[in-house]
């Protein structure tokens, strides 16, 4: 009996063991269970990776309540937060390549944005990202515009004197160069600015415009049309030291989730931009869109302020920005 026990003792040592189901924590600054895109995205990687039966349950904190919209990147590096739907850009004081992802001027429009995913400009960005200890499981571009209490923005001329909310120093440095004044949030304390009159204007995602009720405080909205220069890089992202941790199994079932959550946004996107408009317009909200005039004068600051600043002081700056345009 001691060595049928034993012996049993032995084969259970021997054989494999269980992967132990694990819990992922993805947090993101954005509204949940209000449509808000980013927040499907990760919902659906989440239900995903539930279905592919790997052991894995990721749940999932909206509207920062596990972290500020601002520390969800360094809580990635250090492998204290598993996944995040992220503005890259808000990193970009920690790692300043990442300005070039909102970089005004450089995507314009829809169709560029996913040929931009296919590039060595975007290779280039995986890189660096990976470099911090993080890696991209989605690759997601939204469009945005300029939303003010006073005026219609649409020239250059049209911002001079106004508080404004940019979300990163490439877009900060064009509007200085404008003649606007910045005040520097998240997107998630928008409409506050705007209601105690700390912020006259802002730029931000046509998600955010609608996912944070901006139409209850603005007077003019520039949609972002054919000629948008606000596009931004907001892909969801995984610690690295998490995922190094999970089996291949596991790991090609996030893979997996994140391909398909990208496809579903690839074709959502342009839809955001419309839903904005009939959004604001409802509200009572003039809309407009700039002009291929406006925008190349936009483009001509820009180009002297943002783009210089990046090339001249950014490591490997010129570099990005060349792969950027060398996208058809």
């Amino acid at each position: 009996m001691n060595n049928m026990t034993v012996a049993t003792l032995a084969m259970m040592l021997a054989a494999p063991v269980a992967a132990h189901a694990q819990t992922l924590k993805a947090s993101h600054q954005f509204p949940g269970g209000k449509g808000d895109a980013r927040d499907e995205m990760v919902q659906m990687i989440a239900s995903e990776v539930a279905a592919a039966d790997v052991g894995i349950d990721i749940r999932v904190y909206p509207g920062e309540s596990l972290y500020k919209a601002r520390d969800q990147w360094s809580a990635l590096t250090r492998g204290q937060l598993d996944i995040s739907s992220f503005p890259l850009d808000y990193a970009s004081g920690r790692v300043p390549q990442f300005s070039v992802t909102l970089m005004p001027g450089l995507v314009r429009n829809h169709e560029r944005a996913t040929r931009l995913n296919a590039s060595p400009f975007m290779e280039s960005i995986h890189k660096i990202i990976e470099e911090n200890n993080v890696i991209v499981l989605s690759d997601a571009w939204l469009a945005g515009g300029f939303v003010s209490k006073k005026n219609c923005i649409e020239t250059p001329e049209s911002i001079a004197g106004q508080v404004t909310r940019a979300a990163g120093p490439a877009f900060e440095q064009m509007l200085v160069g404008a003649g606007a004044s910045i005040s520097s949030m998240p997107s998630s304390e928008i409409y506050t600015g705007m209601q105690t009159g700390v912020l006259d204007a802002a730029n931000t995602s046509s998600g955010s415009m609608v996912s944070y009720r901006l139409f209850e405080q603005a007077k003019c909205l520039t949609a972002p049309g054919e000629n948008a220069l606000w596009f931004m890089y907001e892909p969801i992202l995984m610690s690295k030291t998490v995922y190094d941790r999970l089996t291949p199994e596991q790991q090609q079932a996030l893979m997996d989730a994140g391909q398909k959550a990208e496809d579903w946004f690839a074709e959502q996107a342009p839809g955001l931009d419309e839903a904005m408009i009939k959004q604001f317009e409802e509200s009572g909200v003039e809309v407009v869109s700039m002009t291929t005039e406006n925008y190349d004068a936009w483009l001509k600051i820009a180009q002297e302020t943002s783009y210089k600043n990046f090339a001249d002081e950014v490591e490997g700056g010129k570099d990005l920005i060349d792969q950027a345009l060398a996208v058809e």
